[in-house]
């Protein structure tokens, strides 16, 4: 397997059962793949649990190396794409494409850049809560029967190994679509994005284009527009140079520097 696959995680947030997550390292493991993060899980001491290692069998590695996150944006941290994935389109969530060609897209920007890419998995019951699709870039769907499309966690996360997998080996069209960014050039990782969004929407109250009160979902569509953007860290800087002009005008910061 290639050297990109330690580039690549498998993000579980809020799993409820303890033997999902040892399945779920089996499935990556199985794939060439070893990096397994759990957001809030229901057992904090899922590691042990005699289910999970049970059904991690030979990945019992891959289960104790998990890394536990209290929130989705810490489980994120470093990471240039997330998919969501998911079954359906989200009113203000990116745009929802095949597994097969988010598999080689993510393969082609692993091998564009030095970046890093999450699949990100919900809760077994209800899947992924629209904020957290909303902090990644893109929403994954697996074309499932549309009249039975449900799969097992574990299974969902086998499947997009697989995926990954025949498109890192390369036996996918890695190359088919056309790669936006150079080596030098790579998207904004997602706490950068984080960021900017908060300053952003700071902004936009300032000059009284959002009511904190009413605020009619207007951060989730500029979500959805800079998903769709993807902007680089430079072009990410730019615009948090301008949300800082818009909060406190530039003479404004420098009579308060001088003041200190």
């Amino acid at each position: 397997m290639s050297p990109a696959a330690d580039r690549i995680r498998f993000v579980l947030v809020a799993p409820s059962h303890a033997g999902n997550i040892g399945a779920a390292a089996r499935a990556i493991k199985t794939m060439g793949f070893r990096r397994l993060v759990v957001v809030q899980p229901k057992d904090p001491l899922y590691r042990e649990q005699p289910e999970a290692v049970a059904l991690a069998t030979g990945a019992a590695d891959v289960l104790a190396a998990s890394e536990s996150c209290s929130g989705l944006a810490e489980a994120l941290t470093g990471v240039h794409t997330a998919f969501a994935m998911t079954g359906y389109d989200r009113q203000f969530g990116p745009p929802l494409l095949d597994l097969h060609a988010c598999a080689g897209t993510a393969a082609d920007r692993l091998g564009a850049a030095d970046e890093q890419v999450a699949f990100v998995f919900g809760t077994e019951r209800s899947g992924l809560a629209n904020e957290d699709v909303e902090r990644c870039q893109v929403c994954c769907a697996i074309p499932a029967d549309p009249s039975f499309s449900s799969l097992n966690l574990a299974q969902a996360v086998q499947v997009a190994a697989y995926e990954c997998q025949l498109a890192l080996r390369g036996t996918a069209a890695i190359h088919a679509t056309q790669r936006r960014f150079g080596p030098d050039e790579a998207p904004a990782p997602v706490e950068a994005l984080e960021r900017f969004y908060a300053h952003f929407e700071q902004a936009m109250v300032a000059v009284g284009a959002l009511d904190p009160a009413e605020p009619k979902r207007l951060m989730q569509r500029m979500r959805r527009l800079f998903n769709r953007a993807r902007p680089t860290q430079t072009e990410i800087d730019v615009l948090r140079g301008v949300t800082a002009a818009i909060i406190e005008s530039r003479a404004d910061r420098a009579g308060r520097k001088r003041g200190r």
